[in-house]
């Protein structure tokens, strides 16, 4: 099989650092040319909980859909997301983008919709991946999130994964940031 382009989203509201360090050590055991974006720390949507550390992955994978979707799952468990005793939502990876697929393959629904309606999914990728068309809207993701009207508190947070630091100093000093202001 040759290798598909894949963007994946993860989040974790509790132990945050260890979760999403957890998540990208275990990515990294099978997806190739893996990059990251910056971490962002945003306020919860659509739960109550604690705040959330957000990042988008850009990788390659030779995997069908179904069986990435099902590694996935292993790693969210591995990490306590299904768990019944549970705090909070330690870790959650969500396919974005699988290729170019638009529709729903496998039981999911790609592009995912969350990319359109989250600050805390947008802007990562507009980071990581400025250029890249968004399947769905047929524009770049930085156009996207320069035009985004979504009402979301978020902001850069320093995060280290294998020695490197994925927020760059530069975007840590900048203020919090909502796409409407």
């Amino acid at each position: 099989m040759s290798l598909i382009p894949v963007f994946l989203g993860l989040g974790s509201n509790s132990e945050r650092e260890v979760h999403l360090t957890a998540g990208l050590d275990a990515l990294a055991g099978f997806l190739h040319e893996m990059h990251c974006s910056p971490v962002f720390e945003s306020e919860p949507v659509g739960i109550r909980s604690g705040p959330f550390f957000n990042l988008a992955v850009r990788a390659l994978t030779d995997l069908p859909l179904a069986e990435l979707d099902r590694r996935l799952k292993g790693i969210e468990a591995d990490n306590g997301r299904y768990a019944p005793n549970r705090k909070g939502l330690p870790l959650d990876i969500d396919v974005l983008l699988y290729g170019d697929q638009v529709g729903v393959f496998d039981g999911l629904v790609l592009p995912r919709a969350e990319i359109l309606k989250n600050a805390f999914v947008l802007w990562p990728l507009a980071l990581l991946a400025p250029a890249q068309e968004h399947p769905g809207a047929k524009r770049p993701f930085a156009d996207l999130w320069h035009e985004a009207r979504i009402d979301q508190r978020l902001w850069p947070v320093p995060f280290h994964w294998r020695g490197t630091a994925l927020t760059p100093e530069p975007l840590l000093r900048a203020a919090t940031v909502t796409p409407t202001a």
